[in-house]
């Protein structure tokens, strides 16, 4: 294979988003050849802006069966990511999935079985990952310059969103079409990352998600999550779509020290020696470990969604190693299902979670909703 034959599954903004910078040329090794799309908005705008070598389809399996394509990006609302890419990975066609990996992870575990029983490469959107800044938090603890973990916290409350943004789609902001909010919609990327730059996942999670607190909606918008680490750490993620201005500020804290990610700059405050050390050691009364305040240099800039596509593509036709890989998708997924069954339960919740109980939540949460609405099942 020489060059990737790629079909677009739903043709909203992120899809539009992605088309946009293939037509450009930004990514080498790829052709749009097919785009599927079951409504007339989205086949309309396909007819009206893409040219005749570009094959339009209104049911995405009948695509898949097609023959004019070697992969997929499915950019569909979240509830389908699952269905379509184990249709892919059917059919031994390549996927790369756009976040959240599904809603809730009992279905994305059934997603990475089917992935796992094919050679296909899969990828997810996790196109912070790319991020100078990320990397380098990271870095730093890969290769043990920030030490031992010993707590996290992200406030990422800048997810501004008006009560009109929600009123814009009847499937905003609901259990049946979104499946949650801020969490779902919104925080996918940071979960990922409070995940994938310090190599651990939480041992067990009390949160407490209040739903529609700050807009007339059914699902989480504000959230204050606090949980535990195997190795003793701790940490707090909050979150919000109903606060001005904002905040997104990461901190991890270390034995050697923390670093600090706000307003795209990383600040290292780095001991001289470890606290574990100094606190072994030290026999005065009042004293602390002698630190430094080093502005780390970030190179590079971000290539975003592109850099992923670049990446999955890459794959395919040199086999190079995936910077988001498809099955890692379930991880930010998973602490994202255990705030909400926290809440629900009004209890702690390990990790994992119980797939079943969780499912049997969100069902229920569905029901109450057509019930409100008077909507029959």
């Amino acid at each position: 294979m020489s060059i990737v034959r790629l079909g677009v599954i739903g043709l909203g903004n992120m899809g539009k988003g992605h088309i946009g910078y293939m037509q450009r040329g930004e990514v080498k090794g790829v052709k749009l050849t097919a785009v599927s799309d079951s409504a007339e908005p989205g086949q309309l705008w396909a007819k009206e802006n893409l040219g005749d070598d570009v094959t339009l389809f209104a049911d995405p399996f009948v695509m898949m069966d097609s023959g004019l394509i070697d992969a997929v990006l499915i950019a569909t609302p979240h509830y389908s990511h699952p269905e379509l890419a184990i249709a892919a990975f059917q059919r031994n066609l390549h996927v790369l999935c756009e976040k959240p990996a599904g809603v809730y992870t009992k279905q994305v575990r059934e997603m990475n079985d089917a992935a796992a029983r094919t050679d296909v490469k899969f990828s997810m959107m996790y196109n912070q990952r790319t991020n100078p800044l990320y990397q380098k938090l990271k870095d730093l603890v890969d290769s043990g310059e920030l030490g031992e973990i010993r707590r996290t916290n992200w406030i990422i409350t800048n997810w501004y969103r008006s009560q009109s943004y929600y009123d814009s789609g009847t499937w905003r902001a609901t259990w049946e079409g979104e499946g949650g909010g801020v969490l779902i919609n919104q925080d996918p990327h940071q979960l990922d990352l409070w995940q994938w730059t310090i190599n651990m996942m939480p041992k067990r999670v009390r949160a407490f998600c209040y739903f529609g607190k700050h807009r007339n909606i059914e699902v989480e918008d504000d959230v204050t999550a606090f949980v535990e680490y195997e190795n003793g750490a701790t940490g707090v993620f909050v979150t919000t779509t109903g606060e001005a201005p904002g905040t997104n500020r990461l901190e991890i804290s270390g034995d050697r020290g923390k670093v600090v990610i706000e307003d795209n700059k990383l600040t290292f405050w780095r001991l001289r020696v470890s606290e574990r050390e100094f606190n072994a050691t030290f026999t005065g009364g009042f004293g602390a470990p002698e630190c430094w305040k080093c502005e780390v240099p970030v190179h590079g800039t971000n290539p975003d969604h592109k850099g992923i596509m670049q990446n999955f593509v890459n794959a395919i036709l040199h086999d190079e190693a995936l910077i988001a890989p498809g099955e890692e998708g379930i991880k930010g997924l998973m602490i994202s299902n255990a705030m909400h069954l926290s809440t629900w339960t009004d209890n702690w919740v390990d990790l994992p979670i119980d797939e079943e109980l969780y499912y049997s939540y969100l069902q229920k949460k569905i029901e109450e909703s057509r019930n409100r609405k008077g909507v029959k099942a």
